[in-house]
């Protein structure tokens, strides 16, 4: 099993504005989780998918702030969890927001 996740092998508009050669898997793995969740193609999705697995995705999901939507619903179908169960989705919900005309 690989230590390091193969950065060249994900889409590289993913990590348009840092170098990815300075991207550490594991330091950097909620950004990176983040934004192939957000951004990626499916490929991305099964790199990731592979080298974190889904559980390790999930409980790193379930911390992160901020998270579109659509990125939401997509791990909250795969994992089984309740949208109700990430904090991205529990702050989103304290944040009153704008009206929309």
């Amino acid at each position: 099993m690989e230590t390091n996740l193969p950065i060249h092998n994900l889409s590289p508009h993913l990590f348009w504005d840092v170098d990815p050669s300075q991207i550490d898997s594991e330091k950097n793995k909620s950004f990176i989780i983040q934004r192939t969740l957000e951004y990626g193609f499916i490929e991305d999705w099964k790199i990731i998918n592979k080298f974190y697995g889904l559980n390790t995705i999930t409980q790193t999901v379930q911390n992160l702030r901020d998270l579109d939507p659509r990125a939401l619903a997509f791990i909250s179908v795969l994992s089984g969890v309740p949208k109700t169960q990430f904090r991205c989705y529990t702050t989103k919900q304290l944040i009153p927001q704008h009206w929309n005309f």
